[in-house]
């Protein structure tokens, strides 16, 4: 059957919105040098880079048809929608589609309208590390009427950038040359500016590259302000890796929206923003024009191994009152801090439901039993399965209530079910983790979870009235977060570190969300199971494509972290070795005893000896002393 975008629409909602309809030709850009240091080829939309800025409303459905013209399968995630029971139009590949075949088409459908959402947000690629290489852009989803008063807005976008191929960086990430796991140190960072749909240009009288010469980055980007006015900055980090910490010299900053909730005004001298975060601040301007004021934004560098010496973490660009003026940058400030988000309260309250489960996650990295590091949640990494998870949840009927039919790292959630998700944070850096198709209700943080003081590791406050709610949130080290999730959500949702390199080498579950009543609302479409047939995959059954709750033969499963427990070999190896010392020890115990040869009996064994490796040297065709 084909399905075309008019009947995609009419099944995603039955009341026709307005379509807002766009064209994305996924293409590579050659030489594009957006920090002016080095080109490189990116992946771009439509033969230009960075992808085009998305502005809708409310009331529209979004029909993105994304055609794929780069060498390898690609997908396209809006991240933070919630795409109510049609999870199959989330773009995780392995999880909500296999991914669109080179030649061919998806259409997704974002509907806007009936999810009750606005905001700020964004579309990445979801498909073997292609945003690293480009592919990601600013959304920004307008109500009919905003919460908060401001004159204009704009739409700051951050982002980490490296000069080598994501897939040349991976291969080098992945290898037992790199036993520690030492992340991919970014190039490089951007910062840019969008307003109404469109990237703001560079500033008069600067020479951009060519390529991305259309927009402005870093200090060849400005943004205009006047006198008096108050402006609401959307600040989005797009990175693979880097937060940041963002601020402007002269300026002061009030927090009123985190990842697409309203919040009441809170004043803020500096913005933590971690990977996939999303902030807005009203900004008032100052009443004088005597001069231009810095923007900072600099990378979070103790989240790097090492900091190369040829990297500026710290990038500026400005704001320009009156452009024959000249910047004012103070500088540094004096101490970096991170945004307090449970003490934000969300505008539209919601009452925290009491939970009838926990799951406990707990981030740990290892190098394995095959020599690479990899991340694990519960000792485990994850792996694609050979079925996208959502095929498999509408065609194992019963047994779609099996969690170990999703493979190792699948947790099946009834209908309505809360849930607590403690995430424990082992590992020695911060992580940012989202959970696709939800918004998720922080109760409370640990500094220390294994602490027993309770000024570490306080109890929750399940009498909150109203806690924060986002869709993506950092864990420090050795911190943890209590997320209380409703599955209202029918479908399979992706949970993951939003750190690109932790993704690869294995740190998500996947929530397999009310299957039965997933299975009532199946519509997905048939050009879907077309994209997965072209690509040689299956497109029913378990993980491993078996109509079978346990039967995964054939899935790729580990690397398993490394035994070093006692193990019938190196029991061997020991004795050998004990055994080797205790005889040498013998032997410098009999000699030193006076059982020792003379030394014309040690002349006779030195002779026998030698007319031995004589004998050898004739045998392998070896000179000789002599000869």
């Amino acid at each position: 059957m084909k399905w075309s975008a008019l009947a995609l629409l009419s099944a995603a909602a039955p009341t026709l919105a307005a379509v807002h309809e766009i064209w994305w030709n996924i293409t590579y850009v050659e030489d594009a040098n957006p920090d002016g240091l080095q080109p490189r080829r990116v992946i771009g939309i439509n033969g230009t880079w960075p992808p085009p800025p998305i502005d809708v409303t409310t009331n529209d459905m979004l029909l993105v048809h994304a055609t794929n013209s780069i060498d390898e399968p690609t997908s396209l995630h809006h991240h933070g929608m919630f795409f109510n029971s049609t999870s199959w139009m989330d773009g995780a590949v392995g999880v909500s589609q296999c991914g669109i075949p080179k030649g061919s088409t998806f259409d997704y459908v974002v509907p806007i309208n009936s999810s009750g959402q606005w905001g700020t947000y964004w579309v990445h690629a979801h498909a073997s590390g292609q945003y690293v290489d480009g592919l990601r852009a600013p959304v920004v989803i307008h109500p009919e009427k905003e919460v908060h008063s401001y004159d204009e807005e704009f739409t700051v976008v951050l982002g980490d950038w490296y000069h080598d191929q994501h897939a040349d960086l991976l291969k080098q990430f992945i290898s037992i040359a790199n036993p520690g796991g030492a992340e991919p140190v970014p190039d490089s960072a951007l910062i840019y500016f969008a307003q109404n749909g469109t990237y703001l240009g560079p500033k008069a009288g600067t020479s951009p590259d060519p390529v991305t010469g259309a927009v402005g980055f870093n200090e060849n980007a400005t943004l205009p302000f006047q006198p008096g006015k108050t402006y609401r900055l959307r600040i989005v980090n797009t990175s693979a890796f880097a937060a940041f910490f963002f601020w402007i010299d002269g300026h002061d900053m009030r927090i009123i929206e985190a990842d697409g909730v309203d919040v009441e005004e809170s004043p803020i001298d500096l913005i933590s923003v971690t990977v996939a975060q999303r902030y807005s601040v009203l900004v008032t301007a100052r009443n004088d024009t005597n001069a231009n004021w810095a923007i900072h934004a600099n990378m979070d560098v103790d989240m790097f191994d090492t900091v190369p010496p040829a990297l500026n973490p710290n990038v500026t660009s400005s704001i320009t009152y009156d452009a024959s003026k000249s910047l004012t940058d103070l500088g540094f400030v004096d101490e970096y801090h991170d945004v307090d988000d449970l003490a934000l309260v969300p505008v539209q309250a919601v009452p925290l439901p009491p939970a009838d489960r926990t799951i406990e996650l707990e981030v740990l990295f290892d190098t394995m039993d095959d020599g690479t590091n990899h991340a694990m949640f519960n000792m485990v990494t994850y792996n694609s399965p050979l079925v996208p998870t959502i095929m498999s949840e509408m065609s194992l009927g019963e047994n779609a209530t099996v969690a170990t039919a999703y493979g190792t790292n699948g947790f099946v959630l009834n209908h309505l079910e809360v849930v607590d998700i403690v995430l424990k944070n082992g590992d020695a850096g911060k992580h940012p983790f989202h959970l696709h198709g939800h918004q998720m209700q922080l109760v409370g943080r640990s500094q220390d979870y294994t602490s027993d003081d309770p000024e570490l590791n306080p109890p929750l406050n399940n009498s909150q009235p109203n806690p924060m709610r986002r869709d993506t949130v950092q864990v420090p080290s050795m911190n943890s977060v209590t997320l209380r999730v409703v599955a209202d959500n029918p479908g399979a949702w992706f949970f993951h570190c939003h750190i690109e390199w932790h993704l690869e080498v294995g740190l998500a579950v996947v929530f397999i969300e009310a299957p039965t009543v997933a299975q009532q609302r199946d519509g997905i479409p048939q050009f879907m199971f077309d994209q997965c047939e072209a690509l040689g995959k299956p497109v029913s059954g378990n993980a491993a494509g078996h109509a079978s709750a346990t039967d995964l033969s054939g899935l790729a499963v580990g690397p398993f972290p490394q035994n070093n427990g006692w193990h019938a070999r190196g029991i061997g190896a020991m004795f050998g070795c004990v055994l080797t010392a205790t005889i040498g020890m013998a032997s410098v115990t009999w000699y030193t005893l006076g059982g020792h040869i003379s030394e014309e009996e040690m002349e006779h064994e030195a002779r026998e000896e030698q007319d031995a490796k004589d004998r050898r040297g004739r045998f392998f065709g070896l000179l000789k002393r002599g000869s």
